[in-house]
């Protein structure tokens, strides 16, 4: 099993990751930089889906690039 974030930007710069889950509910997370979301969505997932089966893949889908300078 598979899962894709949609990820875009906040207005301070920050990231924001979003997933909906098709048989409802879902995982919103947010970093300031791009490690700390990496690390906020492997916590949320690995909450998420604590009494079930884990996706065996979890991808970032940007809706812009990310700038780095």
């Amino acid at each position: 099993m598979q899962i894709i974030f949609t990820v875009s930007t906040d207005e301070t710069g920050g990231f924001v990751a979003r997933w909906d889950d098709a048989l409802g509910g879902g995982i919103t997370t947010q970093g300031e930089n791009l490690a700390e979301l990496q690390e906020m969505v492997r916590d949320a997932v690995s909450g998420y889906f604590a009494d079930r089966d884990a996706p065996e893949t979890v991808r970032l889908h940007f809706v812009d690039d990310p700038v780095i300078a």
